[in-house]
């Protein structure tokens, strides 16, 4: 595919004088055009229930290895779900379910959601799993928390997700393993030392996790790069998004926007209340970074990727009719989702292409009618193909079996306080920010609607239409 894509698009308008176009107002950081309200119709259906964010929070997101180091992803989840209660007020025992996202997971702590949720303090009566898709793993924990009360199995649920990459499990390697257990049921003394005998160097070496596909057995990185390539996306394109990226975080941290971080004292540490990965740079020190992939020649770098990051966020989920007996002003309403699946190897990182027309069509709506859009920045190129396929009229004939393309957010509209390249991108923590964030953007905006969309491993994505609570 993707020697067909570069081919194919070179030879099509995008790559010249579009292209240029779209690089030019790809950087748009200073201007910030705010939605105007619109009577627009509202997305609710006869017969279906209404149902709202109430809010949603999350812990400060870090960079790995720096002030969380030493806590165990718990702790993290356990500091989200504290900080709902607290922001919210909700009773403890008031919540029906807990379902709650993870990607790597702790062998200790297998079902963080129930161990996170007794250590908050929420009732042992309050069922809670764990559930795992990747990147979009909290989006799943919040639709099946929709799904949940839209069955009239709940009225009220918690999701979330966390990821605690400062210490994630490393194994000893399988032949170390299969002796290992094999020594937990020798009988004899003879048979132990045996099998201690048999242990060579090499059995000693451990497995390493990495972000790879376990059907293609290449890195996400690598990937991101070589999609880079296949849409003809430079290394100054993915330096100016990422540079946006940080320039708008840092705006949005300045001025108070990013309220969904509430505060974390660290046990014998200070208290943490703000992110530690927006880093403004320039253009020039970008520049100097070598390509952390594909090398001598790739354009994925550090700098434009999104980083290790640990964190955990919640949200609280109800029914409206229930929301509004407790006294609470929902932020938004959650309405149409979608979940896509693509080639894991060659169109690994582009689910928000294939799931934003399908998430519109369900709903109704066109490009022109959504006011704000948050979309996972999972790598600069990954975001710069996706616009540039959802521009591409080739590419949604070719792959998609549509008729036209989609097209690409006005990115005045596009995250506008930053994104995971800057903020952080705890793999399971993300997607309630990036729902969290719409309802807040919708809400200091003026706008109805607002879209989230993110790819996952696997090939998979994920798109949702978030409509604004009636002020």
């Amino acid at each position: 595919m993707a020697s067909m894509l570069l081919t194919s698009l070179r030879c099509s308008p995008l790559t010249s004088v579009q292209a240029a176009q779209f690089a030019a107002r790809s950087i748009s950081t200073s201007v910030h055009l705010q939605a105007q309200a619109k009577s627009k119709k509202t997305l609710a259906k006869p017969g279906v229930k209404n149902i709202v964010l109430v809010d949603g929070v999350r812990t400060p997101f870090l960079l790995s290895g720096t002030t969380y180091a030493d806590l165990m992803p718990h702790d993290l989840a356990r500091a989200a779900l504290q900080g709902l209660l607290n922001r919210t007020g909700l009773p403890k025992d008031a919540v029906d379910y807990i379902v709650y996202g993870t990607v790597i997971q702790e062998v200790k702590t297998s079902n963080v959601a129930r161990e996170a949720a007794l250590g908050a303090g929420f009732s042992d009566k309050t069922p809670a799993h764990t559930v795992t898709m990747a990147c979009i793993s909290s989006n799943q924990a919040m639709t099946t928390a929709a799904g949940l009360i839209a069955a009239g199995q709940c009225d009220a649920v918690v999701a979330g997700g966390v990821e605690f990459m400062s210490d994630v499990p490393i194994r000893h390697s399988r032949k170390m393993r299969k002796t290992m257990l094999s020594l937990n049921k020798a009988k004899t003394l003879g048979a132990r030392l045996s099998l201690l005998g048999s242990i060579r160097l090499a059995h000693l070496a451990p497995e390493l996790p990495a972000v790879a596909e376990f059907s293609t057995a290449e890195t996400m990185g690598h990937s991101a790069d070589r999609l880079a390539a296949a849409f003809g996306v430079t290394r100054l394109e993915q330096d100016e998004f990422a540079l946006r990226s940080h320039t708008l975080a840092k705006k949005a941290q300045d001025s108070g926007l990013l309220s969904d971080v509430v505060g974390f004292k660290v046990p014998g540490k200070d208290i943490v209340s703000k992110d530690n990965g927006i880093r403004p740079s320039n253009m020039e020190q970008m520049a100097k970074l070598k390509p952390a992939f594909i090398k001598p020649h790739g354009t994925v770098t550090a700098a434009n990727s999104s980083f290790l990051t640990d964190g955990a966020s919640a949200v609280l989920i109800m029914s409206e009719e229930k929301a509004l007996a407790m006294g609470y002003k929902p932020k938004a309403y959650l309405r149409d989702f979608v979940y896509v699946s693509q080639d894991p190897k060659d169109q690994l990182l582009l689910g928000p292409t294939y799931a934003t027309p399908k998430v519109l069509e369900k709903s109704g709506l066109t490009l022109n009618d959504i006011d704000v859009f948050e979309f996972h920045e999972a790598f600069a190129g990954q975001i710069m193909a996706n616009l540039k396929a959802m521009e591409s009229d080739w590419f949604a004939q070719t792959y998609m079996g549509r008729k036209t393309k989609v097209g690409a957010p006005p990115m005045e509209k596009f995250n506008t306080w930053g994104g995971s390249l800057s903020l952080g991108h705890p793999f399971a923590a993300t997607g309630c920010r990036l729902v969290t964030t719409v309802a807040h953007r919708l809400q200091k905006e003026g706008g109805q609607y607002g879209l989230v969309a993110a790819c996952a491993a696997g090939g998979q994505g994920h798109a949702m239409v978030v409509e604004a609570y009636p002020q």
